[in-house]
């Protein structure tokens, strides 16, 4: 006679727990932290005597600065060429990571994070066949990121640029930089309108 095994008791299981609430949020979290690169504010050769420097804030709605945001600047070479030099980032040889630019080359592309209270700084060279500077901006709360451009406000040309000649007074006064001091341009770049107007964005759509 083959014994038997008792079948185990059935049993209830326990009532699942209530699902969690999904905290409310915009868009994010945004991961910029591994963007920026060193000297990639450094965009024009060190000690190069055509140098200009072009600074700001990125700011919200309320006029406060965002610390997390990314800026980048791209533009033509002082002779209008658009070439790039790649492989002129100089990288770990054990991690890969990038150090530094081989400060020879210009490249006419940056990328700097802002800092606690927003602000940003590139070093650059005066761009060759336009007045101004293509910046791109990535913060939290963007679906996407935001292009928009840095007019030098001592550039030849201003008047004769397609886009500024089709904007009123205010609006062309936020794609065009203030004098801050020798070869010196500030130019904040304010995400939502308030007190100030909002920075004109591009859309290439």
């Amino acid at each position: 006679m083959t014994p038997t095994t008792p079948a185990a008791p059935l049993t209830t299981p326990p009532p699942a727990a209530a699902p969690l609430v999904t905290p409310s949020q915009t868009v994010g979290p945004f991961y910029g932290y591994a963007l920026p690169f060193t000297g990639g504010g450094d965009i024009a050769p060190p000690g190069h005597p055509d140098a200009l420097t072009l600074h700001g804030r990125v700011l919200d709605g309320a006029g406060a600065g965002i610390p997390d945001a990314i800026v980048e600047a791209w533009q033509p070479a002082p002779d209008g060429s658009r070439t790039g030099a790649p492989g002129s980032l100089r990288r770990d040889p054990v991690t890969g990571a990038v150090i530094g630019r081989d400060t020879v080359a210009f490249t006419g592309f940056g990328r700097v994070a802002t800092d606690a209270d927003g602000h940003f700084t590139l070093r650059t060279l005066p761009p060759g066949g336009v007045p101004y500077l293509s910046l791109v901006v990535f913060a939290r709360g963007l679906l996407h990121h935001l292009h928009t451009r840095a007019y030098l406000h001592d550039a030849a040309g201003l008047d004769e640029d397609a886009l500024l000649e089709r904007l009123p007074a205010p609006r062309r006064a936020t794609l065009v930089t203030a004098p801050d001091g020798p070869r010196t341009h500030r130019f904040d770049i304010r995400l939502q309108g308030g007190e100030h107007e909002e920075t004109v964005f591009l859309d290439f759509g």
